[in-house]
């Protein structure tokens, strides 16, 4: 039995390694030349880390990530409204933190385990799929593709998704979210704050990210400007986070269309849709790829269940699982984070100070934002 995975991103080869290390045959089809560098997702969960764990891929990536113990909560132009500490999931996880690490380094740690227990060609792009009772061929530009199943981990202009005319319902954000990578030591320029930070402001709420080698500044855009004009702006915006006495060095900026989107199955004949090319949300609070991941994880596990006899029922009842998880806790909770980002909330800054001074509702908080509670079998 093959199972044909369709994206080489972390998605995608996080379900191949699963399925290859259950014994199953698995071509993974990548459109690029070679794996993608773009600087995309950067935060990874604690329960994330343990699926990595458990797939022998974690080690290099905590070699090469931040261990982030913490996150912030903070006024722009002022002070800290609250630090939370994930070391209070030290009963829950055994990773009680992040790990800030650009998802560019974990994709050739998964293509490295993978090794020859699955083909992967690049230079593949997929144009289309087409299913029956036996299986699933994909159609390419370098020709078609059988397999028994396919994956679509193809990203959220998924080939496999419009091939299997599923829909992908839902909004797109008026504002753009402009990402500035900066070789910036930010921690010494805003004394105090953490590896991640939410920074509340009714004109201009932003995000501070550090990664190993830069820091990320998250801002927004108004909407129907042009984007020459948001980059031109950039400097100014960037002082305006911290005057540096000089102009800020940015390595890398761009421009992102949002949007809060869910197709209404994930498993479809012999189909199967995970990470973006199903559900597609904000960034804020690094729940996309996370997602995407346990997506990955949980829907490869199910579908080598089948592959090894089990009934496809079982894999029907986590695909729909998954798909609830999209909307009731990720779609729901990244829109939440923005829209109280851009707001004047008095009562949800009290909350969070009164989180941060009480352990086991801090701890309740987190095990909702990291995803642990996503993963509970009533979802």
């Amino acid at each position: 039995m093959t199972v044909v995975v369709v994206g080489a991103g972390p998605v995608g080869l996080t379900a191949a390694l699963t399925l290859a290390r259950r014994g199953v045959e698995v071509v993974v089809l990548e459109q690029g030349a070679t794996l993608a560098t773009e600087s995309r997702a950067s935060t990874f969960h604690p329960p994330t880390l343990e699926m990595l764990d458990t797939l022998g891929v974690l080690e290099p990536l905590l070699d090469r990530g931040i261990v982030a113990p913490t996150f912030q909560y903070r006024e722009r132009g002022g002070g800290e409204i609250a630090t939370l500490d994930l070391r209070l999931l030290a009963g829950d996880t055994r990773f009680p933190f992040r790990v800030q690490c650009e998802q560019s380094i974990l994709t050739p740690i998964l293509l490295d385990a993978l090794g020859d227990s699955a083909q992967v060609r690049f230079g593949h792009r997929a144009d289309a799929v087409s299913t029956d009772a036996l299986g699933a061929t994909v159609h390419t530009d370098r020709g078609d593709v059988r397999g028994d199943w396919v994956i679509g981990a193809d990203g959220a202009h998924s080939a496999i998704r419009r091939g299997l005319a599923a829909n992908f319902d839902g909004t797109t954000y008026l504002e753009r979210f402009l990402v500035a990578s900066v070789e910036e030591d930010l921690a010494a320029a805003l004394p105090g704050i953490a590896p991640v930070n939410y920074i509340f402001d009714a004109d201009e709420w932003l995000v501070l990210l550090r990664t190993p080698q830069l820091w990320r500044v998250l801002l927004p855009t108004a909407p129907a400007t042009r984007d020459e004009d948001e980059f031109r702006r950039l400097p100014q915006r960037l002082t305006a986070v911290a005057d540096l006495g000089r102009p800020w060095r940015v390595r890398h900026a761009a421009l992102y269309r949002v949007h809060q989107r869910v197709t209404d199955r994930f498993h479809i004949g012999r189909a199967l849709l995970m990470g973006d090319a199903a559900h597609v949300n904000n960034p804020l609070g690094g729940l996309g790829m996370n997602s995407g991941i346990h997506d990955a994880v949980a829907m490869a596990t199910a579908l080598a269940d089948v592959l090894d006899g089990g009934p496809e029922s079982g894999l029907d009842i986590v695909a729909r699982r998954r798909r609830r998880v999209a909307v009731e806790h990720v779609q729901q909770a990244s829109h939440a984070n923005w829209e109280r980002l851009r707001g004047n909330d008095s009562e949800f800054r009290a909350h969070l100070r009164a989180l941060a001074a009480d352990p086991e509702a801090a701890r309740a908080y987190l095990r909702r934002a990291c995803l642990l509670d996503s993963l509970e079998p009533r979802l």
